[in-house]
């Protein structure tokens, strides 16, 4: 079986609030080797390219809104100016991008057998405050993404993690050059050599 490699991005909520560390060990202590780690500012270029720029994704991400405001009975028209998913997954990957940019990135490349499923179990729900107690989410951060659209923000999540193998892939590659990411043997390695 082969190891994976996924994408962490502790974004600039995590590390002004100076909780890199704690959340950190938690990927450690779970058994996931850190091959690449960096921290970077991202400039235009790179926070606009981390995030999707097809229209699947901002119908998506603006479908989860019109949810939001149906289901705690807010006119999307008066809070957002539209009611059409696309424009309003353009909103949100604007705020997404400045808030990328708005402070250091501590950008992580973890491996592992399953990382990418790993690291999202340990991460927790996109909104923080559906996250599970005991997941990073869960226990650092209390935000809603109705609270962030009526603020006209991105949801303080702490964290980004790779949604999918092909996805990390992607990521990695926006990230980091192949020459900074390291291989080596962690002790207890051999006990997952299949």
């Amino acid at each position: 079986m082969n190891t994976e490699k996924t994408l962490v991005l502790m974004k600039p909520d995590a590390v002004k609030r100076g909780v890199v560390g704690e959340i950190l060990h938690r990927f450690e202590r779970a058994g996931l080797k850190m091959v690449a780690v960096k921290l970077v500012q991202a400039d235009e270029v790179l926070a606009a390219n981390h995030y999707p720029d097809d229209d699947s994704w901002k119908a998506k991400v603006g479908g989860n809104t019109l949810k939001d405001c149906e289901k705690y009975n807010v006119d999307v028209i008066e809070l957002m100016g539209t009611d059409d998913p696309i424009e309003i997954g353009n909103m949100v990957k604007e705020w997404n991008k400045d808030f990328l940019k708005s402070g250091p990135v501590l950008a992580i490349v973890f491996q592992g057998i399953h990382a990418v499923e790993r690291v999202r179990s340990l991460v927790g729900h996109t909104i923080p405050a559906l996250a599970i107690p005991g997941s990073i989410r869960g226990d650092f951060s209390l935000d809603s993404a109705l609270f962030g659209n009526v603020s006209k923000r991105t949801v303080y999540n702490l964290i980004h993690a790779s949604g999918s193998v092909d996805e990390a892939k992607h990521e990695i590659s926006m990230w980091f050059n192949a020459d900074e990411i390291v291989e080596y043997k962690r002790v207890h390695d051999d006990l997952y050599s299949y």
